[in-house]
């Protein structure tokens, strides 16, 4: 079948997320994909498309990757999933040895989930929960950063801060405390990331000073702020909080689902900032991009504040179904065997220099404010005006012209409103990275004429 004979059945079923589904019969064409290979992507027609995304940001070694597929089928054959609750299998243990290995130090206990979202909603009941255990119920609030991004179901959801995705559901949402990002957008003229990222953090330690005796944890992303608009700081602010929530007595929650496993130069993104959080959130890349799969990284003083007897009522009675499920785990085993034999981490600091240099034109754009990078996110904001760092009205569209110039072309970049952003997967060639920076440029010209 063509790809309009699958279009038009997809749409006489399906709801697809994040998406106005008015657009699918119009401004945005459904592209049904056939197969994958490396970071292309091919439709039932035979066009191509490179995945500059990495399709919603989880696919780190390419589609179809040998290693990952030949893990899956090996496992297929011997369990596909079992219920973790009061059983366990190889796959699970064996994943859970090896997160507690790589993580950063102290975090040594691992808890399943399904997705990204599932991962923040248990970080959230956990520290709730622990001060709650240790008697202090007064701890119910938390404090999350503006323009922060952690998810959307209802817990998750609460503790980010973009309107986009947030408003219409505020009546259902717990209220936290909210303060101003690091992100260094808004520094000014002359002023170094590190400087501006040490000035705002002052916004934090004052909450923390107010309201610490009412706050279970802190929740952030370390060093990019990405559905906010691929929104970066240095990791100094991350090293002052660490210090600050200890002090302070309350937990750091690192919400690293979207930038963990190699994406800001570094397999955390925490290492850059000598930290270790109270809870680590992974899912996205953890599997390869392959299956859901979610974990979270805690400590030993976490678990022993639910370790006990039964009739005590301490343990944390939260599951999904799905919960450590074989095939996702031995998918994210053979993901993690990839980056301990090959060099994954000094291949992608060339990749980035190489996507660096592909961009370097664009800083001169007069619509583009700023061109920023952490690794191998690339980010590129359009405006209206340079000199004041005018927005263009979200209702013009303009990222969606990028959007559709980019298929067009053979290019899939998804832009964030008027951010173009690349995060490829690690195995994408220096050609293949002029090709995405050059449809992006072409796109950028037709987006910004009036």
């Amino acid at each position: 079948m063509n790809n309009q004979t699958w279009v038009r059945r997809d749409l006489e079923v399906l709801w697809h997320p994040c998406s106005q589904m008015k657009d699918h019969e119009a401004n945005m064409p459904l592209i049904p994909i056939k197969s994958g290979r490396g970071v292309w992507l091919e439709d039932f027609e035979g066009k191509r498309y490179l995945d500059a995304i990495s399709s919603w940001w989880v696919n780190l070694f390419g589609h179809a990757n040998p290693i990952i597929n030949q893990a899956i089928k090996d496992q297929l054959d011997t369990l596909e999933h079992v219920i973790l609750g009061g059983f366990t299998h190889e796959a699970a243990v064996l994943l859970a040895e090896k997160l507690v290995e790589i993580t950063p130090p102290g975090l040594n206990k691992c808890f399943y989930a399904d997705n990204g979202s599932s991962a923040i909603e248990v970080a959230l009941k956990m520290s709730f929960h622990f001060w709650r255990n240790l008697g202090k119920t007064q701890k119910t609030k938390f404090i999350t950063l503006e323009n922060s991004y952690h998810g959307e179901t209802l817990g998750a959801l609460a503790v980010g801060d973009v309107a986009l995705y947030k408003e219409t559901y505020a009546p259902l949402l717990m209220e936290v405390i909210t303060v101003p990002s690091p992100d260094c957008y808004h520094s000014e003229a002359g002023e170094s990331w590190e400087a501006y990222s040490i000035r705002r953090f002052a916004d934090m330690k004052q909450t923390l000073a107010r309201h610490a005796d009412q706050v279970c944890a802190v929740i952030v992303e370390p060093l990019v702020q990405c559905a906010g608009g691929m929104r970066m700081y240095h990791p100094a602010y991350l090293t002052m909080l660490r210090e600050a929530c200890n002090q302070y007595g309350v937990h750091l929650i690192a919400d690293e689902i979207a930038v963990g496993f190699g994406r800001t130069g570094t397999l955390f993104a925490c290492e850059q900032a000598s930290i270790s959080p109270d809870f680590l959130c992974l899912s996205k890349g953890l599997s390869g991009g392959y299956l859901p799969l979610s974990a979270v990284l805690t400590t030993d003083t976490v678990y022993r504040a639910f370790y006990d007897d039964y009739q005590n009522l301490t343990a944390f009675l939260h599951s999904h179904s799905y919960t450590g499920n074989a095939l996702a785990c031995r998918a994210a085993l053979a993901t993690i065997g990839i980056f301990q034999e090959q060099d994954v981490i000094g291949n992608n600091r060339r990749l980035a220099a190489a996507m660096a240099k592909a961009v370097e034109r664009f800083q001169d754009h007069p619509n583009v404010a700023e061109v920023r990078q952490t690794g191998m996110m690339m980010a590129i904001e359009l405006v209206k005006n340079k000199s004041t760092r005018e927005a263009y009205p979200w209702q013009q569209r303009r990222g969606l012209k990028v959007y559709r110039h980019a298929l067009s072309q053979g290019v899939l970049l998804r832009p964030l409103g008027n951010v173009i952003y690349f995060m490829p997967p690690y195995v994408i060639t220096e050609k293949e990275i002029e090709l995405m920076a050059e449809v992006a440029w072409q796109g950028i010209q037709l987006a910004v004429r009036d």
